[in-house]
């Protein structure tokens, strides 16, 4: 059992096979009963969300937990009091802490300082619960995660190196194709290259600047929005970096027969996505948003404390 789910990588290969083998009875019906009866969980969230706070809240729920959303108006993470304590004080009320944050720092703070699980909503660096969704997806359409080839077209973000990650872990091959000047960074490169020869693919993980190049053959055609949240100063100049790496019906002709077409949503048409792409017939973009719910479920079953 992982103690904190930070990072997709917290599981083993292993781990993360049965998280999703999880998800998917749980997407079946098949679920596991109540296992949260009797215990609260904590949602910390100092970014908005749809998915992820409505996900989250019903998969308590439905788990048999008692849900206590905080804002960050309510909370005021590192401001009106410290992280450390926030976490403390939280620990001696709730089973499991989940958190939606600017920073990963704040993340790594909270579950140094938490007697209890902290998952990890979304941070800058890593979005884990919405790559265990997409992994959850791929299978549910394609039968099978290993020998899979996933295309993100767009940015080198929080979201495309959880999904690389994963896709390590699971026998898949992930193509990047942002935009010069927005790859990651040579030290994130080569770690995520590490996790896939970690996991017998050494030649798994590459970086490209052409989309029709990423996207030749893929199994997967993913991409997300241009501009993240806390990045809006930067979206003219992103807007005129991205030119040309929309996903459309013709990008989506290049890729396999049998492709699917993934976005973690919200969706920005015109930019990343062409209007209607989300109601394209490869488009599984919906599917991938129930999973959402079935993958939070799974990973919150997880980390249930063994008492």
């Amino acid at each position: 059992m992982a103690t904190d789910f930070l990072s997709i990588t917290d599981l083993t290969a292993q781990g993360l096979t049965q998280v999703l083998d999880n998800a998917d009875n749980f997407r079946q019906g098949q679920g596991s009963g109540t296992p949260l009866k009797g215990k609260n969980v904590a949602m910390l969230f100092e970014k908005p969300s749809l998915r992820t706070k409505v996900s989250f809240d019903i998969g308590i729920h439905d788990l048999g937990g008692h849900a206590v959303y905080l804002g960050q108006d309510e909370v005021g993470l590192g401001g009106r009091e410290s992280v450390e304590d926030i976490a403390k004080v939280l620990g001696r009320y709730v089973s499991i802490i989940v958190a939606r944050v600017f920073t990963h720092e704040t993340l790594e703070r909270m579950a140094n300082a938490a007697s209890v699980p902290v998952v990890n909503a979304l941070s800058d660096y890593e979005h884990p619960c919405q790559a265990v969704a997409d992994l959850l997806t791929i299978r549910q359409h394609r039968g099978r995660l290993d020998g899979m080839t996933v295309a993100f077209v767009g940015d080198s973000n929080n979201v495309s190196r959880s999904l690389a990650l994963g896709c390590a872990m699971t026998g898949a091959s992930f193509r990047l194709a942002p935009p010069n000047g927005y790859e990651f960074s040579a030290p994130d490169a080569e770690a995520i290259r590490a996790v896939f020869r970690d996991h017998g693919n050494a030649e798994g993980f590459v970086m490209l600047t052409s989309p029709d190049e990423a996207v030749a053959g893929a199994d997967v055609v993913y991409t997300d929005v241009w501009t993240s949240m806390g990045q809006e100063d930067e979206s003219p100049m992103r807007r005129e970096a991205f030119t040309g790496y929309q996903v459309n019906d013709a990008l989506m002709g290049k890729a396999g027969p049998n492709a699917i077409f993934m976005h973690d949503l919200p969706a920005h048409y015109g930019e990343e996505v062409a209007p209607g792409m989300l109601d394209h017939k490869q488009s599984v973009v919906f599917d991938q948003s129930e999973n959402r719910l079935h993958a939070q479920k799974a990973i919150l079953e997880l980390l249930l404390p063994s008492s």
